[in-house]
């Protein structure tokens, strides 16, 4: 790819054209997506194993809720290739309003299924096809809207204009456990009857707004700039492997962080509830804490990353992940309630937020605009599959006694420490201009 060179292409590049109103329109479309996502998670932790599943194995029947819950992460690596060739091939405004459809119809239609009780086996295979469904739409979703932002941003803002997504992301998880709080207090025959079907009946609201929001933001410049100078690439899924093999292999290591979200959100919620016996609304009141607080250290962290760089920031949030995630889950494993706040706060709210904060910046940049999408999105979603699956996996190794946390807190923090080597192998970006990003001699920065 060469060079753009010229005094038209650098208001291109430059991404001087709407950063604030692309900005806007990941968090909110995010936010949107995430709380379709996130409410099947706090549903799979808390109901489904009693609505979905055979009540005669309590412990078989959360593990095969985690299951569904982890199912979706298998239909995201194939909805990336799918959905990265069109954003890279047909502009990334295409496969943003076709995430936030998808994504909203098979929310709703969770809320609608039959359980159990009433048709046997064939309901869980109905919330399987319907998780699937959401797994597709979320692969597309914040490789689309990361590399948006990214690609409207100005050089010098792009981590922290690129981290709206992610807080976007954080929004959606505390709207999600605030609609579930209320619910939370009903009596449990109420609760499971009819009551965990309202906040996917919500997503329809949601959903409207995020489309309201995202139907007039302009396609990115540097999209626009790359068609007109060398064309769209034929096939983007061959052209990113022929070119950005190793990166991809990077993003997919660097993306095991995200096991420390879905232990956090999922796992230690199940545990604490169900096994702990911590009641369900103060396990949820930590997790809307601790979000709260990352909606302000993700783009605190981002612009620091906009300053130093985006490998020491990831690293520094990786690998305290994998030291905090010890007296977070040993708190639980105590029942102190104090203590449970304050290591859930520091765990999600300031130290992820690091790794999540900068990590769509750090990612995007690693490729050039004719790949970037598909780049983003296929790298994200191989990694993301040990998350989602990350519930399910501690569930099985969870044992009995006061220590039985321990495997669950050394698997999380394997996988956290990974992604940091991951990231200490990539080079630094963050301040090479935007028609150089991707390319084999961008010069190290720093």
């Amino acid at each position: 790819m060469s060079t753009i060179t010229g005094p038209k292409s650098v208001p291109h590049y430059a991404g001087t054209k709407t950063p604030r109103k692309a900005a806007l329109a990941s968090w909110i479309g995010s936010a949107v997506e995430y709380y379709d996502f996130f409410i099947y998670g706090t549903a799979a932790a808390l109901i489904f194993p009693k609505v979905f599943f055979s009540k005669s194995d309590p412990t078989a029947a959360a593990i095969a809720a985690f299951a569904t819950f982890g199912v979706a992460y298998l239909a995201r690596p194939f909805g990336a290739v799918a959905l990265g060739h069109i954003g890279d091939k047909f502009g990334r405004k295409k496969v943003l309003t076709f995430t936030l459809l998808l994504m909203g119809f098979s929310t709703f239609l969770i809320g609608i299924l039959p359980t159990y009780e009433q048709v046997g086996l064939l309901a869980p295979v109905l919330l399987v096809v319907a998780r699937l469904l959401q797994g597709v739409s979320a692969a597309g979703e914040q490789a689309g809207a990361s590399s948006m932002t990214l690609e409207h941003a100005p050089t010098r803002r792009r981590a922290f204009y690129t981290s709206f997504t992610l807080s976007g992301t954080q929004g959606g998880l505390i709207l999600a456990t605030f609609v579930f709080l209320p619910l939370s207090r009903l009596p449990p025959d109420q609760l499971l009857s009819w009551g965990w079907r309202i906040p996917f009946f919500l997503s329809a609201i949601v959903v409207a707004v995020g489309f309201w929001v995202r139907r007039t933001l302009p396609e990115t410049p540097a999209f626009e700039e790359e068609n007109r100078e060398h064309g769209q690439a034929k096939l983007p899924v061959a052209t990113l492997f022929r070119e950005h093999a190793a990166d991809v292999m990077r993003v997919i290591f660097a993306a095991l962080v995200s096991v420390v979200s879905t232990i956090f959100a999922v796992f230690t919620l199940s545990y604490a509830v169900n096994t702990m016996h911590i009641s369900r609304s103060t396990m949820l009141m930590v997790l809307v804490l601790a979000n709260v607080v990352a909606l302000g250290a993700i783009p605190a962290w981002a612009t620091l990353a906009d300053r130093i760089g985006r490998k020491p920031v990831f690293i520094l949030g990786a690998l305290g992940c994998a030291v905090f995630i010890w007296p977070y889950v040993w708190a639980i494993s105590r029942a102190d309630i104090t203590l449970i706040f304050v290591f859930g706060i520091l765990l999600s709210g300031i130290i992820y937020s690091a790794a999540n904060g900068v990590w769509p910046a750090l990612y995007g940049e690693m490729f050039d605009t004719r790949v970037r999408l598909s780049g983003v999105a296929i790298g994200t979603q191989i990694g993301f599959a040990l998350g989602g699956f990350a519930p399910a996996i501690s569930a099985a190794v969870l044992r009995p006694g006061p220590d039985g946390w321990v495997p669950v807190a050394l698997f999380t923090a394997v996988t956290a420490a990974i992604a940091a080597v991951s990231v200490a192998t990539a080079r630094e970006t963050y301040l090479a201009p935007m028609n150089e990003l991707g390319r084999k001699r961008t010069a190290l920065a720093g």
